[in-house]
């Protein structure tokens, strides 16, 4: 009778363990979620502001054609993006064309004290303050969430219930984000 009672507290002991890490394992995944709103909420904004961005910049630069037409493109690709790898990749490149954009500015000095554009580019530059913190909130999200899938026992209840590790949000790929190298003539 003994042995009895032995086992059912083990098994007791058993299902109320694998209850938690199940309910650790949701809520590390919900708050993935939450992190990954937080990004679409802000490059939503962000895509949001580069048609007023664009416009205002056409009307100094009209014969930046081709740069007009490859932002619009690449806002395209952005609103497009269903999944991280493909949002980040549209983001990488609408950065880099948004880049191109202010360095066209840079050459209209009318455009550069034009208020509008002031106001927008502090839009901007705001906006991707806010990528960038939502970014490292999500991906610190994302380490929580695969450390409990890959650690021991987790990982026997996560594969059970077929929790999937998330993918990180990277805005550059380890090439582009290796320091530059800087050479001087004659040395």
């Amino acid at each position: 009778m003994n042995t009895g009672w032995i086992l059912a507290a083990i098994a007791a002991v058993a299902v109320v363990y694998l209850i938690v890490i199940f309910n650790r394992l949701v809520r590390q995944r919900n708050v993935v979620r939450e992190g990954w709103s937080g990004i679409d909420v802000q490059l939503k904004r962000r895509t949001d502001l580069v048609p007023n961005l664009v416009e205002t910049v056409k009307a100094y630069a009209s014969h930046e054609r081709a740069l007009f037409e490859e932002i619009a493109s690449r806002r395209a690709a952005s609103m497009a993006a269903s999944d991280v790898g493909g949002q980040a990749n549209a983001a990488r490149a609408l950065s880099g064309s948004l880049g191109k954009l202010m360095a066209v500015a840079e050459a209209y000095p009318a455009l550069k004290a034009n208020e509008n554009f002031l106001k927008l580019q502090s839009q901007l530059a705001e906006i991707e303050d806010h990528i960038q913190m939502a970014r490292r909130y999500y991906n610190g999200a994302v380490r929580n969430l695969n450390i409990g899938i890959q650690s021991f026992p987790d990982v026997i209840v996560a594969r059970l219930l077929q929790f999937r590790e998330a993918p990180f949000f990277e805005l550059e790929s380890r090439a582009e984000a290796a320091a530059p190298q800087i050479g001087f003539p004659g040395g």
